[in-house]
């Protein structure tokens, strides 16, 4: 059973701006910056464009939670503990693909 529309929202709400203070942590430090950008294509100059594609912000927290040096720097310096920023990934990304089982 999903949650219902208002605490939906707010949670998207929570989870989006989880997800900018985690872009911001990456803009703040070039060296975290750079691996981002590499892996994405992207480049600072169309960064904040890119930033309000759909998906976006589900792949900075992608990123984040995929190196552990990473996830537990950003989880100590915007003092959220790294489950929920797997729960804002997870909110983010949205329900896996269903492939017909």
């Amino acid at each position: 059973m999903g949650l219902p529309g208002n605490k939906l929202t707010k949670s998207l709400e929570w989870a989006e701006g989880l997800a900018a203070e985690g872009l911001g942590f990456l803009a703040s430090d070039i060296e975290r910056l750079e691996p981002f950008l590499s892996l994405t294509g992207l480049d600072p100059r169309n960064l904040r464009k890119a930033a309000a594609a759909p998906g976006f912000l589900a792949g900075v927290l992608d990123h984040i939670a995929g190196d552990e040096r990473l996830l537990l720097a950003f989880a100590s310096a915007s003092g959220h503990p790294p489950g929920d920023i797997a729960r804002a990934h997870a909110l983010l990304a949205g329900p896996p693909p269903d492939f017909g089982a």
